[in-house]
């Protein structure tokens, strides 16, 4: 810490959507800290330079944020402690006196270009896409003047701090797209259970046992656990080998949970647990009949009473 104060990375310039979702969780004494891209802003949180580092981790409409998936997991561990949601709007930006006519190269992130690029079509027809590091990052450099695009697709309010003119402030294929963003630390103290929580990790299957997806998602199953996202990375050392990363519905000081990950433990060859959060959602989960912490415990004990009488008996 500095000076008593929360330090934050966030993908950035100042004006993401990173940058909103970062202000849902630092109070107006903590210093913001914008990276040039996902594995920067973590790699600040792995090495100290910052307390947390907020970052993308899925979309309605894209899925998975693969920066973030596999940078979370290659290195010095990171845990998440909280997730966050930002509704996503973009904005058509460009320097005063630009027209429609004028635009043949826009600059944004690949994931906005991909919730867009319908209304680009209808409306823009044949243009070209600049990839950018961020939503803000693209406005941040149309600003400059030393562009070869001449437009930007960033977040509204981006456009006004940047002095850029709007020429459509509701561009988006899908109107209901929202983003979650994670914020991420070095391990330590899980966030207390309230009941609405999720469990995150990366799962490795063995690579030479037929049916090895199916045991591990019976972890899961056979202990009431619902997964809300589950998705494939490769692990990167040959062709065909995979691991999963994986939310599920759950805390780890949940009795449920906790025997999942003894399942997982025991028939894969590497877990990594990256954290129990509160859900953003905050909608509780219901556990299923008999996978209630109380119908583990009284199991336990149940098993705990079978041993003392076969200890009675054979002493």
């Amino acid at each position: 810490m500095s000076d008593g104060h929360l330090r934050f990375s966030f993908l950035g310039p100042r004006g993401t959507f990173c940058h909103a979702a970062v202000t849902q969780v630092a109070d107006q004494s903590a210093e913001l800290i914008p990276a040039l891209d996902v594995p920067s802003a973590l790699k600040m949180a792995r090495e100290g330079e910052v307390d947390y580092a907020v970052v993308p981790i899925e979309n309605s409409v894209e899925g998975g944020v693969n920066a973030t998936l596999d940078t979370l997991t290659h290195g010095k561990p990171l845990e998440i402690k909280a997730e966050m949601l930002v509704p996503i709007r973009f904005a058509l930006a460009v320097r005063p006196g630009t027209t429609i006519s004028d635009i043949h190269r826009i600059a944004t992130h690949p994931h906005a270009w991909a919730q867009c690029r319908g209304w680009i079509t209808d409306h823009l027809g044949d243009v070209i896409h600049v990839p950018a590091t961020s939503t803000a990052a693209g406005a941040e450099i149309l600003a400059s003047g030393s562009t070869d695009f001449e437009a930007a697709l960033c977040p509204v309010p981006t456009a006004a701090e940047y002095g850029l003119d709007i020429l459509s402030d509701d561009v988006a294929d899908n109107k209901n797209a929202v983003t979650r963003f994670i914020m991420a630390a070095v391990p330590g103290r899980q966030p207390e259970r309230t009941g609405a929580d999720k469990t995150t990790l990366m799962v490795q299957l063995p690579s030479d046992e037929a049916g090895a997806l199916l045991t591990m998602l019976e972890q899961f199953s056979a202990r009431g656990v619902n997964l809300s996202r589950i998705e494939s990375r490769p692990i990167g050392d040959l062709m065909g080998r995979y691991a999963f990363s994986i939310d599920a519905e759950g805390h780890i000081e949940d009795e449920r949970i906790q025997a999942v990950l003894v399942g997982l433990h025991r028939v894969c060859p590497s877990v990594i647990f990256l954290g129990s959060y509160p859900s953003a959602s905050g909608e509780r989960v219901r556990p299923q009949p008999g996978t209630a912490d109380s119908d583990f415990i009284s199991a336990r004990g149940w098993v705990a009473g079978l041993l003392g009488h076969n200890v009675e008996i054979f002493d």
